[in-house]
């Protein structure tokens, strides 16, 4: 398919040189020259990639009907790039909102979008760094019809390990991706706790000899225990400091989604106080487990986090 991408920054550019190798074609839409160029480099005489100097540009370039993929930050830069959009597309066009926006303001977008007649689909998406070659894990709510039409779009982004789901209406695959980030929370402060109280053992346990043994078939096996064997063999987590940052939008919207509905989410809102707390709280900042929670934030998703060097 041929496809509209605003945003060609640390996720964004992944996904789009991703479509590109799949043989997509990209009209790629970024304010800075540096995500341009990177973008570029790797694909210096490809005929499937065009930069874009304008959004009017990006879009006098698409045909009917058009599929235009925003991967920007949630709040004003997705608010104000889904409005010049709405001024801009036809009826039956797609625009696909692939942020980390919260659900409620992705039922607003749908249902103005939905008064133009032009289709809308809020698109949570997971995985980290190493779903550029394993696959994205892409969970989708708004226009069923836009959902079918762009599936070769998913499945070449899903490709070979991930996958895509349709899960209702406005913002259903957002709603979905919310609590996704919400269970994170709680499950890197157990594996941080847990190996903290392995670290401090009066055995002088080899942790990665432990990571290596949980990962044959335990219950804590996975991606994230994965990650945790990465950090322990390069020795991220001694070289990090125990200030891993406030949380993300997402975590605490789970929590007080919860609260709303009367439901429990307790270890989530502990994990949240726990973050917050290893920005001014010496106890927290040279625990294991926060130096571990703040390795894994690098090992998987690539995020800034304080090193004893900064």
């Amino acid at each position: 398919m041929k496809l509209g991408f605003i945003g060609l920054g640390k996720m964004g550019g992944r996904m789009s040189e991703k479509l590109l190798n799949e043989g997509h074609v990209i009209v790629g839409l970024d304010l800075s020259e540096g995500a341009r160029e990177a973008l570029k480099a790797k694909f210096p005489d490809s005929k499937k990639l065009r930069l874009a100097d304008s959004l009017r540009d990006l879009i006098s370039d698409l045909p009917a009907p058009r599929v235009v993929y925003l991967m920007l930050p949630a709040g004003d830069p997705t608010e104000k790039t889904l409005e010049q959009l709405a001024n801009a597309l036809e009826a039956d066009d797609i625009v696909i909102d692939g942020g980390n926006s919260k659900f409620d303001d992705t039922d607003r977008h749908a249902k103005k979008f939905a008064g133009k007649n032009i289709r809308f689909l809020g698109i949570g998406i997971s995985g980290g760094i190493i779903s550029a070659y394993q696959g994205y894990p892409l969970m989708v709510g708004g226009d069923r019809s836009a959902y079918e039409h762009i599936n070769p779009v998913l499945e070449s982004l899903a490709k070979p390990n991930g996958g895509h789901e349709y899960f209702g209406p406005g913002g259903a695959g957002h709603f979905v991706k919310m609590v996704h980030n919400g269970i994170e929370y709680p499950f890197m402060q157990a594996l941080g706790e847990g190996f903290g109280v392995m670290d401090n053992s009066p055995y002088g346990l080899d942790l990665l000899k432990v990571a290596k043994l949980y990962q044959k078939g335990t219950l804590v096996s996975g991606f994230m225990l994965d990650r945790v064997v990465e950090a322990l063999e390069d020795d991220t987590v001694s070289q990090v400091e125990g200030v891993i940052g406030s949380a993300s939008g997402e975590a605490v919207w789970t929590v007080d989604e919860a609260k709303k509905n009367n439901l429990p989410a307790e270890s989530i809102e502990q994990s949240i106080d726990f973050r917050k707390r290893s920005i001014n709280d010496p106890w927290v900042q040279k625990s294991f487990a926060a130096r571990m929670v703040g390795a894994l934030r690098i090992k998987f998703g690539g995020h800034p986090v304080k090193k004893k060097t900064d």
